[in-house]
């Protein structure tokens, strides 16, 4: 199968590629950052240097590559836990601007499939509550699957050490339950407490 992981440099992507890779998929790793196409190389994958923001140049990747499937695996988020307020506009414009061009680019590739993280716990504010439920109903209008992943730790994460309190997930576990989404039916899948639960196709 031939997969497009948008957000492949990130925590769960440099994860999940040597998992598709050893399973026998062909992975293209979309990053924003020159500097981590080698890395993506090294993993096993086709890099892909693009912006989700740059809707033109990200269909023609998209193209160009011929996903079957295609993971949004994509957040902006800094890299100290401390900076998370003043991030959370863009972040929220992944969620909203970026879901949106993805499933576009996605859908004219002619993709099959979009799998999309999202979080298992509730954020304290409504109004990022409803970017991120936006987020989704886009995901699932498309007939796509929505993975609510529990608080990442281990390393590379914001609780590189002690977990957080629940729903939380190692980021290892949180990878090697991700696969699975490749043959599940459309709707909302929890990974979260090393468990994973089965999608509700209702959402």
């Amino acid at each position: 199968m031939r997969i497009f992981i948008a957000g492949a440099s990130g925590v769960i992507g440099t994860r999940l590629i040597p998992l598709l890779i050893a399973d026998g998929h062909v992975v293209a790793g979309m990053t924003r950052s020159p500097r981590k196409a080698g890395l993506l190389a090294g993993l096993g994958a086709q890099p892909v240097v693009s912006d989700v923001f740059d809707a033109g140049a990200l269909t023609e990747a998209m193209i160009a590559f011929g996903p079957e499937v295609v993971f949004h695996q994509l957040t902006d988020l800094p890299d100290s836990r401390g900076d998370l307020a003043a991030s959370r506009d863009r972040n929220d414009r992944m969620r909203t601007e970026g879901t949106g061009n993805l499933l576009a680019a996605a859908a004219a590739a002619g993709a099959r499939r979009v799998i999309a993280q999202s979080i298992s716990w509730e954020l304290p504010s409504a109004s990022r509550r409803a970017v991120t439920a936006a987020h989704e109903r886009a995901v699932l209008r498309v007939g796509g699957v929505v993975i609510r992943y529990g608080q990442l730790y281990g390393p590379g994460t914001y609780y590189p050490g002690a977990p957080p309190e629940p729903p939380r997930i190692h980021v290892d576990d949180a990878a090697r339950q991700t696969p699975p989404a490749l043959r599940v039916p459309p709707g909302v899948t929890i990974v979260a407490d090393d468990r994973a639960t089965q999608p509700d196709p209702a959402r």
